[in-house]
């Protein structure tokens, strides 16, 4: 019971979202035929995994996301280092970036559709040039705020650039470079469902466009909820995970 009321009291305020939203619309306060009531909700999804077609949008849509996130990192970590250690590197990445940096996303989807097509590679390179710039910002900042004697030190004793990057900036910057990350993966999330809903045949945004262009508005906010969990699950595991990582800070 001491762990169950701090649960309670914790979660509270999506217990109270579920219970208005289980009135309101059988009250008559929206149309039940645009907000169906959560039970209905639930009941469609249960009915979307039972068909297995839950589990045959949701493989191809997480996929897409490991995937374009992923490259994300490969990519962005070693090149924000780049940026903080060698000057050609940020003369020339630097000013890319800030143009690039408050462009909406979703603004090159036509692009992508244009060039790729509806296959993965649009949905993937759209994940992967939206997630690359926190990413790979953060390692950059991050780098640039590694502590000076440190460096100096590790020069002292004819450590190369290299070894400096690897032993010492890149564990040194990972605070800042988790932190990138984890706001990469969220984007993520809303970059793979906007891109579901415009080129895509399968996938979950794929699943919540057709479903509320057919007027099956139950199993679409079902899906709705699949996504946020997801995400919240995803976000949820990594900030577990970079606790541990991070444990020596204390």
């Amino acid at each position: 019971m001491a762990r169950v009321i701090p649960f309670l009291i914790r979660w509270s305020p999506l217990f109270l979202l579920a219970a208005l939203w289980e009135a309101v619309p059988r009250l008559g306060g929206v149309n039940p035929d645009s907000l169906p009531p959560l039970s209905q909700v639930l009941v469609a999804l249960w009915g979307l995994a039972k068909s297995g077609d839950l589990l045959a949008n949701a493989t191809p849509s997480l996929l897409r996301l490991v995937a374009g996130l992923g490259l994300a990192v490969l990519v962005g970590v070693p090149l924000g280092a780049a940026m903080a250690t060698f000057r050609p590197v940020q003369v020339i990445v630097a000013p890319i970036a800030r143009a690039l940096y408050p462009m909406p996303k979703s603004a090159l989807i036509p692009v992508l559709l244009l060039w790729l097509g509806l296959g993965d590679a649009s949905k993937i390179t759209l994940i992967f040039l939206g997630c690359l710039l926190p990413v790979l910002l953060s390692a950059y900042n991050g780098v640039r705020g590694v502590p000076v004697r440190l460096v100096w030190s590790a020069r002292g004793f004819g450590c190369s650039r290299l070894t400096i990057m690897r032993e010492i900036a890149i564990p040194a910057a990972m605070p800042d470079l988790l932190a990138g990350i984890r706001s990469a993966l969220s984007l993520s999330f809303v970059l793979l469902v906007s891109s579901e809903f415009l080129m895509s045949r399968d996938g979950l945004g794929y699943l919540i466009s057709f479903l509320g262009d057919g007027g099956a508005y139950a199993p679409m906010f079902a899906t709705v909820i699949v996504v946020s969990l997801l995400g919240f699950l995803a976000d949820r595991l990594y900030l577990g995970w970079m606790r541990r990582r991070l444990a020596w800070r204390g």
